[in-house]
């Protein structure tokens, strides 16, 4: 498939270029690891112009940038070291890509495989249009997507602290309120008035209490700096107007999904959600297979359990959750409150306009 391509892009290149022989479009793979990067610089006819190995720091890269031949394009792989990289190369070419690792994964299969080859490939994909190209959101919405996650991050080890101090009393045969244990309050009367406890534990649960105290606050202020941004602030609030929708879950869509436009349809991002099934057809035959793990896991996480509360601050999501209960499936009426709020929310930023229930829209029609 490949070498096709290649015959199609060889005849084609002086139309891609405006049919001037002396401006040759170059094309760039670059195979990104945490220490080197290694590239291939190909031409649109498919000759390897130049490769090598450089090392992955924002100086050598633009020592680099400075040899390289013009016009160009380049693309990479999406990796954790992808994002500094990709935004320090974009000024300095036409058009800078990055690929989906799975589906890149398919195309570029082989049987010997190594860091220089990666990049021919990744740049033969590029010249070729196979590139199973990515979103990128911009550097702004990264910046705050990133602060999100490692508040998510403090809510885990805040969980886990929590249950080891759990543990911690219940090995020691201690008993305890355990609706109160973590409430203000109880567990410093339980700390200093309870005398199941041991010398042996008393250390532990006071670092234990001091850590949950100290994520609590921490949680607090980036949340608060979240809310109060000025990129946010308006959206935030918007959303916030759909019912069941809190601050949790409007940031978590604000910053997840970035740019609702990419979406053309509510299918779309619901599928992008991870609310609906994979599909594997062949001739006349359908499958529809179990949730897919092709997600955004954060959103996916944060709206199942909105879709849960939801229905008691909706009436329209309580019907839709009994309409599907009555069908005999708890899990598949939270998928569905779930795919609800997401053409909600998608509405709501459409139209840059608070949410107003149907309800409401009905009695004034009749009005």
């Amino acid at each position: 498939m490949l070498q096709k391509a290649e015959l199609s892009c060889e005849a084609d290149s002086e139309n891609y270029l405006g049919g001037s022989s002396e401006t040759i479009m170059y094309y760039i793979g670059l195979d990104v690891h945490k220490k080197t990067i290694s590239y291939c610089v190909k031409e649109a006819a498919g000759h390897v112009h130049r490769e090598g190995k450089i090392g992955a720091t924002r100086g050598e890269l633009d020592a680099w940038i400075k040899t390289l031949p013009q016009p160009r394009m380049m693309a990479m792989e999406a990796t954790i070291f992808t994002g500094w990289i990709y935004d320090h190369l974009l000024p300095h070419a036409e058009k800078v890509k990055v690929a989906h690792p799975l589906m890149l994964r398919a195309i570029a299969a082989a049987k010997k495989k190594n860091d220089r080859i990666d990049a021919g490939k990744i740049a033969d994909c590029l010249r070729c249009d196979f590139l199973p190209e990515c979103h990128m959101a911009s550097t702004e919405i990264r910046d705050r997507r990133r602060t999100l996650r490692y508040r998510n991050l403090v809510i885990r080890q805040m969980v886990q602290m929590k249950n080891r101090v759990s543990g911690l009393l219940m090995e020691s045969g201690v008993s305890y309120n355990k609706q109160r244990l973590h409430k203000m309050g109880y567990f410093t009367e339980l700390f200093s008035s309870n005398e199941e406890i041991s010398d042996s534990i008393r250390p532990l649960l006071r670092l234990g209490r001091e850590h949950i105290l100290r994520g609590q606050r921490l949680d607090r202020a980036l949340i608060s700096s979240l809310e109060r941004d000025p990129l946010l602030s308006e959206r935030l609030r918007r959303l916030r107007t759909i019912p069941g929708v809190g601050p949790i879950t409007a940031l978590t869509w604000a910053l997840e999904i970035g740019d609702y436009t990419r979406f053309p349809s509510v299918k779309e991002a619901i599928s992008y959600c991870g609310l609906c099934g994979a599909e594997k057809s062949s001739a006349d035959k359908v499958m529809r297979m179990p949730i897919s793990k092709q997600r955004n896991k954060h959103i996916q996480h944060v709206l199942v359990e909105a879709a849960k509360l939801a229905p008691r601050y909706s009436h329209e999501l309580a019907l839709l959750r009994e309409k599907e209960i009555q069908r005999g499936n708890k899990n598949r009426a939270t998928l569905a409150v779930a795919r609800k709020l997401v053409a909600y929310m998608l509405a709501v930023d459409r139209r840059k306009q608070d949410f107003v229930p149907a309800e409401e829209l009905a009695a004034k029609a009749v009005a």
